[in-house]
């Protein structure tokens, strides 16, 4: 027998591929398969009409017929049942007839030429939900500390009821771990209280399938003491106490289970209920263990405080002894319950599958099934018992198999499995479908599949055939089948790919391959781009009131339509005007409180979608305190309490406590202290005799809240003052008198009503005695016919009506000053220099200063200058020098002058005398600058400046000094030439220069100190008329043109040649006579004007910058540095067309705005440029 299992089992294994279900179009053959059925247990409403489910599908369309408790229900002679067309499903019309004549059971058939199908057995019941059965409850009367059971005992109804106590009220009774309700309804007391007294303990039976609810009888009990009892109940025992003890603890014992040890049995995969429930006093403590293992994981939990253990899913390793226990001080007690776990019918691999097989093809049907005991299986073909069908050679059932062999056309059918035990069955269909069909694809044609990339992508190739045919897969140009990596084929026909990428899109084809013929199918898969979002929106804290915007920027792929969907704690967001979505942003305007919460931007596209959230923080400022309460009122301290507002999402950092005098200053709201804003008590520390009034105000980040309402008067009593007035001092306003000053105390720091001052002083360093005067609402008071400047010691005290304050410190101060009655003595003055001098003196004596010492003041002043051209003047010019000084420095003195001083000293009061007025001498220095330098009379080869002295000589003028050196076109130097001048000069006529040549000139005159600036100007030598003449008269002959036009040709090129070699520091004869000038700042002229004249720059040996035309004719020239125009008289210098030269420079002043020859690029005249060649010749 072992053998032929394991031969079985091998037949099975080799082919269990062909077993494979599948779905067989339906314009195909094919026997009946049920696709829809009424559960086994089919409890009915007896409200609503009946309906029986039974629906089947197969080529062709089966028939459908009932059985009724075993025998043919015959629906055509019951007019209160219909079966709808095409379905087997029957509708009952319980409007003329009772459900429960219906109550029964059912079985549906179904069948065509090609088999028969039957539904498992429908058990149709009527719901019920009875009334509680009429009865009185007599009151329930117990002794304080017993234990206590209420039974329900609802009545039976199907479904069974849900049980809870409630009271009259439908309040549910609270449960604790001494009160619980039971599994079976009843209400178990560990032990009982007098508060359980009532009247109202009422049982509900709730029926789930007709949602009615059946209410018990209301149960009364009382509990009494012992004392109690026996007064109540002597009454009806002749005066003889019932209970002569009163209830003593005791340990625990249950109340059930009963016994020791109990056994109960669960079924595979239902849930497991154990309960134990015990009384005691004190209340005992359950717990619960399992002897043989633990307890399973994430499947047990505990139901009535610990009184019952529930364990779901309940699987055969639940079996085995659980201990539950009970204790309190007094002891425990235990109980052992043994679980058996049973098992209805299951399948092992699932129901037996339809097989479709092809002639001669061979094929299994299985129905593997297992239970708790063992179950039978069955085999019916046809709804027939297969012993009974017809036989068939292909055929061999063997215990949970039939194995078919070389099956032929005739051999489709319908077979049921039946699998049953003690606690259940099984019911399954499966047919055997014998088939010749060419394969066929049945997922459409040219569908497109879309994934996104990165994501799993699954193409579908439903087929069918019969044989089954094989399917390959290929991809676009078809070189090669689709069967390894990144590829899976699964039996079905899909083709996976794990993770699709942009590559993987294309066509793809779908062949189906039998014996019969081939069948290709093109599909197509579209890898698209995933949606991201790339910009989050962020956690905003926003006031209220204010505007917020959260930003949701997103990347999709272009060919998907995306959707934006904004949520708002995961739910819509709310019709507000002022939630406004734009394509990419949310804003929210005027933000309430209520705006705040999670906002969620979803972007959905038709394959995938994103989402992100932010929180966003609505805050304000907080709301102000409430309930202001005054506590522990004392005579200088009160307890204050408040309970803080709304912080509004912001928490409150500090509370302010301020108060209101009413007695002194009403209305005015003053800082007191301030708290943390943890707490909302304050203990505040109170001046006497104010009349207090406090309020609170909240701070949080948002800033303060409104302040509180006030609290109620608190009134301090009046006392001595606690301080004295601050800021003492004592100073005179005249030289006989003290005036004390005093910082009046406020009405705060008065204390009490009849505040005045207690002033006293005496004379510092005498033996005296103080003198006392008492001054009410004043700061300050006058001692006349003191001595001058005395110093003195100075107390204020503090008075009220209720004493005097604390003995107050000593000021000090001293009485009016006088003016110092003397001068500086020994004053002597020492020339440092000539602008500086050092001034010293003996200081005055303190007492003849007669104040505070504020310094000495020097008094200087310019009698003249010691150069007789120079005016008389008078300045008179004040040195101060603070504190106790004997000496000083007088800067900014006049060189070569005559000045006049004197020294006195000043104190608060003013300056005392003055010392005798001394004189003293500055010595020469360096003279300034020429005033002006010009240059007249300019002529060929003279030139005559003139020149004033300086405005500043600082000494006697000993001379002057002339430096001049020329300047070619080229901004070059020539040597330079030095003349001494005498002082009384102020004018030099120089001869023997060059013509038509520039000359720069530096002068600056000399005493005995040396020399002073230089002041510098320009000038020109004026063209010689004749040779100007000469070369007007050749220039009008032609042969002179066309040479004059060859040489100026010639030089051109002979200065790019010279310009280049310059430039490559090359030496050529213009050169070397620039060597021979040295001086870097010489710049040229510019050629503006074409007259001499002089050029006046206020720095020393500077080149010109620019130009102007003065009115005595003199001349510069522009900035160009290459220019080789020369200087003339006559008309307007200007050029032919062949660069011939045929006009004179004019002296016009206006000449500059017409003349040409700025850096010209016209041919130069070759005389000008023969001249400035030749400067330095």
């Amino acid at each position: 027998m072992m053998e032929r299992r394991m031969d079985t089992a091998l037949l099975v294994l080799l082919m269990g591929h062909l077993a494979a279900a599948l779905e067989v179009p339906l314009d195909l053959p094919q026997p009946p398969t049920i696709t829809h059925q009424s559960p086994k247990d089919y409890i009915i409403d007896p409200r609503e009409n009946i309906v029986i489910h039974c629906d089947a599908k197969g080529k062709p369309h089966p028939s459908f017929s009932w059985t009724r408790n075993g025998t043919h229900f015959d629906i055509d002679e019951d007019a209160n049942v219909v079966m709808r067309p095409h379905s087997g499903t029957l509708v009952v019309d319980i409007s003329r007839e009772k459900a429960d004549h219906y109550e029964g059971v059912y079985q549906c058939t179904a069948r065509n030429k090609h088999g028969t199908a039957v539904s498992h057995n429908i058990v149709i019941r009527q719901s019920r939900s009875p009334l509680w059965s009429k009865e009185r409850i007599k009151p329930i009367v117990v002794q304080e500390g017993v234990s206590l059971v209420l039974p329900c005992r609802p009545p039976a109804g199907l479904p069974p009821p849900i049980i809870f106590w409630m009271d009259n009220n439908f309040q549910r009774l609270p449960q604790s771990s001494r009160v619980s309700q039971s599994l079976n309804g009843d209400l178990y007391f560990s032990n009982v209280l007098r508060e359980d007294s009532r009247n109202d303990y009422i049982c509900y039976a709730r029926f789930p399938h007709t949602q009615t609810i059946q209410q018990k009888q209301p149960i009364t009990v009382k509990v009494l003491n012992l004392e109690a009892i026996n007064d109540t109940m002597a009454a009806f025992y002749n005066d003889t106490d019932l209970f002569s003890d009163p209830v003593d603890e005791r340990k625990p014992t249950f109340l059930i289970p009963s016994g020791s040890s109990s056994s109960q049995t669960v079924l595979r995969g239902q849930v497991l209920e154990l309960e134990c429930i015990a009384e005691g006093l004190p209340t005992p403590e359950i717990y619960w263990t399992k002897v043989s293992g633990d307890l399973p994981a994430q499947r047990w939990s505990f139901l009535y405080y610990k009184k019952n253990l529930r364990i779901v899913n309940a699987s055969a390793s639940d079996a085995g002894d659980y201990r539950c226990g009970a204790k309190n001080k007094l002891g425990s007690v235990h109980h052992t319950i043994h679980v058996s776990v049973k098992a209805s019918p299951y399948w092992i691999s699932g129901a037996p599958r339809n097989l479709v097989l092809a002639p001669g093809e061979n094929g299994v049907l299985t129905c593997r099934a297992s239970g708790t005991p063992k179950p039978s299986i069955t085999w019916l073909m046809n709804g027939i018992p297969i012993e009974n069908s017809p036989k068939d050679l292909s055929r061999k059932v063997e215990d949970d198999t039939i194995i078919f062999t070389d099956i032929q056309m005739g051999s489709s059918a319908v077979y049921q499995c039946n699998v049953s035990n003690g606690h259940g069955y099984l019911m399954a269909n499966a047919f055997v479908n014998v088939l010749s069909e060419p394969p066929r694809v049945l997922t459409p044609a040219d569908k497109v599949y879309q994934v996104i990339k990165n994501h799993r992508a699954r193409i579908d190739c439903a087929f069918f055939g019969s044989p089954i045919p094989k399917i390959t897969w290929f991809k676009d140009s078809r070189s090669s089948t689709l069967d390894g990596d990144p590829y899976i084929q699964h039996d079905n026909g899909t083709l996976e790919i794990h993770t699709a990428q942009a590559r993987n899109s294309g066509k793809y084809t779908c062949a189906a391959r039998n014996m019969l013929g081939i069948f290709e199918n093109h599909v197509y898969l579209e890898v698209k781009e995933p949606t991201r979002i790339l910009k989050q929106p962020e956690y905003k804290v926003v006031q209220r009131g204010r505007s917020v915007v959260f930003e949701c920027k997103v990347k999709h792929d272009p060919t998907l339509v995306p959707t934006m969907t904004w949520l708002k704690d995961d739910g819509e967001l709310p019709d507000d005007e002022r939630l406004i979505v734009d394509s990419d942003s949310l804003t929210i305007t005027d933000v309430t409180e209520s705006d705040g919460g999670v906002y969620t931007c979803v972007m959905n596209t038709t394959l995938d979608h994103d989402s992100a959230s932010a929180e966003l923080t609505v805050v304000e400022r907080p709301d102000p305190p409430t309930d202001l309460e005054l506590t522990d009122q004392k005579k200088r301290s009160v307890q204050l309490t408040w309970t803080p507002g709304d912080e509004h999402n912001s928490p409150i950092q500090k509370f302010l406590i301020q108060y209101d005098d009413s007695l002194h200053h009403r209305g005015h709201w003053h800082n007191l202290t301030e708290v943390p804003g943890t707490r909302t008590t304050a203990h505040l520390k109170l001046s006497p005799y104010v009349h207090h009034t406090f309020r609170v105000l909240a701070l949080n980040a948002m800033g303060f809240s409104r302040p509180s309402f006030p609290s109620r008067m608190f009134k301090t009593e009046p006392a001595a003052p606690d301080e004295n007035p601050k800021d003492v001092e004592g100073f005179g306003t005249e030289h006989d008198n003290l005036v004390i000053s005093w910082k009046p105390l406020t009405g705060l720091q008065s204390n009490g009503p009849g505040l005045r001052y207690r002033v006293m002083w005496r004379q510092k360093a005498v033996e005296s005695d103080w003198s006392t005067v008492t001054v009410s609402n004043n700061s300050r008071f006058v001692v006349s016919g003191t001595p001058t400047f005395v110093p003195y010691e100075l107390k204020v005290q503090a008075v009220n009506d209720h004493g005097v304050g604390p003995e107050p410190d000593i000021a000090h101060g001293y009485s009016g000053e006088d003016l110092p009655v003397a001068a500086p003595e020994n004053v002597q003055l020492v020339v440092l220099n000539s602008t500086l001098a050092e001034v010293h003196w003996d200081p005055v004596p303190h007492k003849l200063i007669r104040g505070h010492l504020k310094g000495y003041k020097v008094y200087y002043w310019k009698e003249r200058s010691l150069h007789k051209h120079n005016p008389f003047h008078m300045e008179k010019l004040i040195l101060m020098f603070s504190g106790n000084h004997s000496h000083g420095m007088v800067p900014g003195l006049h060189p070569f002058s005559l000045y006049s001083f004197n020294v006195r000293v000043y104190n608060g009061k003013g300056e005392g005398p003055v010392s005798p007025t001394q004189q003293f001498e500055t010595p020469e220095g360096v003279p300034g600058a020429p005033t002006s330098l010009i240059v007249t009379n300019s002529n060929l080869d003279t030139l005559t400046l003139e020149w004033s002295p300086p405005h500043d000589r600082k000494g006697r003028i000993t001379g002057y000094t002339l430096k001049y050196q020329p300047v070619n076109n080229s901004n070059e130097l020539g040597p330079v030439e030095e003349l001494a001048l005498l002082a009384n000069e102020t004018s030099v006529t120089l001869p023997n220069l060059k013509y038509s040549t520039r000359y720069k000139f530096y002068l600056n005159a000399k005493t005995v100190k040396g020399e002073g600036p230089v002041i510098s100007q320009e000038a020109v030598t004026i063209v010689d008329e004749a040779v100007a003449s000469r070369q007007v008269d050749i220039a009008t002959q032609g042969w002179f043109i066309g040479l004059m036009c060859a040489i100026a040709l010639l030089i051109l090129i002979l200065l790019i040649i010279c310009f280049i070699q310059r430039n490559k520091g090359g030496k050529y004869p213009v050169k070397e006579k620039e060597d021979a000038h040295t001086d870097p700042e010489f710049q040229p002229m510019k050629e503006d004007d074409c007259t001499f004249g002089e050029y006046s720059d206020n720095e020393d040996h500077k080149p010109l910058k620019g130009s102007r035309t003065p009115s005595n004719g003199t001349v510069k020239r522009d900035d160009s540095d290459d220019s080789l125009v020369d200087y003339g008289e006559g008309g307007d210098g200007q050029f032919n067309e062949d660069g011939s030269f045929i006009g004179q420079y004019s002296g016009k002043s206006g000449s500059r705005d017409t003349a040409v020859g700025h850096e010209s690029s016209e041919a130069p005249s070759p005389i000008n440029a023969m001249n400035s060649l030749n400067s330095f010749v």
